[in-house]
């Protein structure tokens, strides 16, 4: 996985939006982009958001790029491998390789509603707390596939941080709808491929695809 070892609100203030990097915190009035509208730098706050030119094409489609693999908090490395496994599948390149960062098991934990943020979902994974159809998975970049069920393990399902996730999830309806979760036995399973509108991620993939065609 990859870490980020910067400040997940500069990486918001440099994207120029919410990238949801850490959970409730950013539909808070806490919220970096709410105290600080502007890019993070010296010149950040100059009028115009500073001495700043208008992207080049190639400038536009690294910054997408680098929004994508922030969001999912994944590596260079992890982003090319899920590219080249898209471009083996029948379809639209872009809508594969979105299907398979949203296969991801930190991804289905943070969309089951188990975790506030994908960076927190890895946490739960790689700390051994889940099982993915009866066995330990501790691998975040598992692709899961429709049918597959995941569950608290029920050696870990008395600690402080699950109960309060049970706790929370019984009073919200917090997860997607192509997934689906019982908050009593803390177990969710993948029911549906997602469409473009759930997975909600404002990213132009064409231009991520187009950067790595140079």
């Amino acid at each position: 996985m990859a870490k980020i070892t910067t400040s997940k609100c500069k990486l918001c203030r440099r994207a120029g939006e919410k990238l949801f990097l850490k959970g409730d915190r950013c539909s808070s009035p806490k919220c970096a982009l709410v105290k600080k509208a502007y890019i993070p730098g010296v010149h950040g706050n100059a009028v115009g958001g500073g001495m700043r030119r208008g992207l080049s094409e190639y400038g536009k489609q690294l910054k997408e790029k680098q929004k994508l693999k922030r969001i999912y908090g994944i590596s260079e490395k992890q982003l090319r491998r899920h590219l080249s496994i898209a471009k083996k599948k029948d379809g639209v390149l872009g809508d594969n390789l979105m299907l398979i960062l949203e296969s991801r098991l930190d991804n289905i934990i943070y969309r089951l509603g188990i975790a506030q943020s994908r960076a927190q979902a890895r946490q739960l994974v790689s700390h051994s707390l889940l099982e993915v159809n009866g066995k330990k998975l501790n691998i975040p970049s598992a692709i899961l596939k429709i049918g597959d069920k995941i569950n608290v393990r029920s050696t870990k399902i008395s600690k402080t941080f699950i109960k309060d996730v049970k706790a929370a999830l019984k009073k919200s309806s917090i997860g997607a709808k192509w997934v689906e979760f019982n908050a009593d036995k803390m177990e969710g399973k993948i029911i549906a491929r997602p469409t473009k509108d759930e997975i909600g991620i404002n990213v132009d993939i064409a231009m991520v695809i187009e950067f790595y065609s140079r």
